[in-house]
């Protein structure tokens, strides 16, 4: 499926990239660090913040433009098609749609010059449960004071733009909903909020080179102007700002994907070069039919993802469709998974060693299925949408609805259902 306008110069340009990405990619990962070289390159090639709007100096992308080079970038390092994830979706997406002029500016020039932005909504009893987060934001004088940690904050320790959702406090301390909170950590220009710490680094399976960083929050204090406030102010505003990571979902399911493709090729020319039994594997039709199933796994999850890209929720959103998207990752990360390891098999013991890059991308796709929303969450998202009922996953939750329904309120089966 090309671009819908024919050859998409972005993709031909992620391409060049990713040929001299790929060599490197092993070095990131055996070394843990930070892949700064590609960054540069990808600023250079105007792909880091490509989907950001002209005027703030960006290319004006559309989610299926920056899908297309995702694509490219993680048949050749993981990492590096991460960043473009996070420096064109996500974070710097709810910035753009519901920020201030001066919020767009500012953080529209870090994303250009090569910054990847951190979503800081996970806490280490707030997973899946993201509105059980901790993290208060209470009402001072000017502004807010931010108290609380964060956990498996992907850039942590490297990312300068930090979008840190908490639970809003008035100054008498009662609850007014979860709002988004721009922070700017950035110590070779002397800023360092004072209170803002990064605690430690997780040690992980794959994608060694991106930090999984905890996050603490003494006292810091966010200035009225840099407080991220969607249409519906704080009492519905997380669900906006939500809405707004569809499209990290989109990018990430694409990551997968993009690391599936690039498994197939490898499949591809393992397959043409190893000789068994006097001939060339690729001559063996149970292998055939292997390679055929791992091609159209790859293919329908590359047609979901781009149709996503594509999509817009309700009432204008400039945002996926959040079915769409959620479909879409979570077939597309559970089939890469898949797609890596049959990969692995036709390599054989030299898949497993360290010689071809497959052993690498087989740890790095594990992650796609858990981080950005789990397989499992995502899939009752969808289930929901299609039932037309809301799934609240609290022990009571359905119990409430259930009672709700019973006292003539709204039933259980009805589209306006809440937790």
């Amino acid at each position: 499926m090309e671009h819908p306008i024919g050859p998409n110069h972005f993709q031909e340009a992620a391409r060049e990239l990713a040929a001299a990405f790929a060599p490197r990619a092993a070095e990131w990962d055996r070394a843990r660090t930070y892949c700064w070289v590609n960054v540069r390159e990808l600023a250079d090639a105007g792909l880091m913040g490509m989907s950001i709007p002209k005027e703030f100096g960006g290319k004006g992308a559309s989610y299926h433009d920056v899908v297309l080079v995702i694509e490219e970038i993680a048949k050749a390092c993981t990492l590096s098609a991460r960043i473009v994830v996070e420096a064109n979706m996500g974070g710097i997406s709810a910035v753009m749609a519901y920020g201030t002029e001066a919020q767009k500016q500012s953080s529209a020039a870090l994303v250009l010059e090569g910054d990847k932005p951190a979503i800081c909504i996970t806490e280490p009893e707030a997973g899946s449960a993201a509105t059980e987060m901790k993290t208060t934001a209470r009402r001072v004088a000017g502004g807010y004071r931010l108290n609380g940690t964060k956990h498996w904050i992907t850039g942590g320790g490297v990312s300068k733009l930090h979008v840190v959702f908490a639970r809003v406090l008035n100054e008498a301390g009662e609850v007014e909903g979860i709002g988004a909170f721009i922070l700017v950590r950035d110590p070779d220009r002397g800023l360092e909020p004072e209170g803002f710490r990064i605690l430690g680094r997780e040690h992980t399976l794959g994608l060694c080179g991106m930090p999984e960083a905890e996050l603490a929050f003494e006292d810091v204090f966010v200035e009225d102007a840099m407080v991220l406030t969607p249409p519906s102010g704080f009492h519905r505003g997380f669900a906006d700002l939500m809405d707004a990571y569809n499209s990290q979902r989109v990018g990430a399911g694409t990551v997968a994907m993009g690391v599936a493709a690039g498994a197939l090729d490898h499949a591809k020319r393992y397959l043409r070069e190893r000789h068994q039994f006097g001939r060339p594997i690729a001559e063996f039709q149970g292998l055939q039919w292997m390679l055929a199933d791992m091609d159209a796994k790859v293919h329908a999850s590359r047609l979901m993802l781009r149709e996503a890209a594509l999509s817009r929720g309700p009432n204008g959103s400039p945002f996926p469709n959040m079915m769409m998207a959620a479909r879409a990752k979570a077939f597309a990360s559970e089939v890469a998974i898949k797609v890596v390891s049959d990969a692995l098999q036709i390599f054989g013991a030299r898949g497993y060693s360290d010689k071809e890059p497959i052993e690498r991308m087989y740890r790095d796709v594990r992650m796609f299925t858990i981080g950005g929303g789990t397989a499992q969450i995502l899939k009752t998202q969808v289930a929901g949408s299609l039932l037309g009922i809301k799934t609240p996953q609290s022990r009571d939750g359905y119990t409430r609805l259930a009672a709700r329904a019973e006292s003539g309120g709204t039933s259980v089966a009805g589209p306006e259902s809440e937790p």
